[in-house]
């Protein structure tokens, strides 16, 4: 019987999926709707959810066939994610091994093909996650837009607004960054724009997609742009420090990914910058694959472990 298995990437925003065979070539990837219980309903979790086992099904000719299944998730900080997670996954019909960990580890796994290493992540929120090989982990960052996340799209997006209401009134000079926000949303007024952030529809999500404005609005040179680049790359590299030092691993190499430093050249540039002048001999490459072919690593390593102690036993 062949056999497969799975990985999920749960970030903030969307869930990537990777499907491949025991011997891990890749069946399918495909992406769904956000699996994060710390920003979506429950309804909306075990949507995409049944959308993903559905295909997962397809893809595989029988869930019975999908033997391991790692998730890597945003928000299982929370001590309730994880039982909730495991029990929506087991209403898909899925009754194969089951593993449920940090979208971080999975990042790591995939960006350097190995289980150690640093990762720095800048997407919809930030996070900087290592393991070095003696089996230490630390991470830094990571515990959400309402206390945390700088450097990342929900905060440069937080920074975008902000200058656009401070230009506005007077505190800053004006700023192509104005015209270009109410480009985006589509609006004409900054009452507009107040509405727009304080009404209880918006979420993150809708925060961190003006994050590509400021791409354009560097591009053009313009200062408050430049300056939310510097502040942003600035706050990534501080995340990199604490790992780095725990863990002894001054002169590993960085992985970087997520859009902000994948995307955006110009918070990428900085952020190499100064990460070079904290730690000369750190190497910075950006992710060798993404999060979910981590979390296919980490099921192949599962199933690997699971049928060597059927073996023995």
């Amino acid at each position: 019987m062949k056999r497969y298995v799975a990985g999920l990437d749960g970030g903030g925003t969307k869930t990537a999926v990777t499907v491949a065979d025991e011997n891990g070539l890749v069946m399918h990837t495909f992406t769904s709707g956000a699996i994060n219980y710390n920003g979506q309903d429950e309804v909306s979790v075990r949507s995409s959810l049944q959308d993903i086992f559905k295909i997962i099904d397809e893809v595989c000719g029988g869930l019975e066939y999908c033997t391991q299944v790692c998730i890597g998730a945003a928000g299982v900080s929370n001590p309730t994610v994880v039982d909730r997670l495991e029990s929506n996954v087991r209403e898909c019909g899925y009754q194969g091994e089951l593993f449920i960990t940090g979208d971080q580890e999975t990042a790591l796994c995939g960006a350097h093909d190995s289980d150690h290493g640093i990762i720095i992540i800048a997407g919809t929120g930030s996070i900087c996650y290592g393991k070095n090989e003696s089996g230490l982990s630390h991470r830094s960052g990571g515990y959400g837009y309402l206390i945390d996340d700088e450097g990342s799209g929900y905060s440069i997006g937080r920074d975008l607004l902000s200058v656009l209401v401070r230009a506005h009134d007077g505190r800053l000079p004006e700023t192509a960054i104005t015209g270009m926000v109410f480009e985006r949303l589509q609006m004409e007024s900054v009452q507009q724009i107040i509405r727009f952030v304080y009404d209880k529809r918006t979420n993150k999500k809708d925060i961190a997609a003006l994050a590509p404005i400021l791409s354009d609005a560097c591009a053009l040179g313009d200062e408050a742009a430049l300056a939310i680049a510097r502040k942003s790359a600035s706050s990534l590299v501080e995340l990199v420090g604490p790992v780095a030092e725990k863990l002894s691993l001054q002169e590993g190499t960085l992985a970087m990914a997520g859009s902000v430093l994948i995307k955006n050249s110009f918070v990428r540039t900085a952020f190499v910058e100064i990460l070079k002048q904290a730690y000369p001999g750190m190497p910075c490459i950006t992710a060798k694959k993404d999060a979910s072919s981590g979390a296919v690593f980490m099921a192949l390593k599962r199933l690997k472990l699971f049928d060597e102690g059927r073996a023995r036993g």
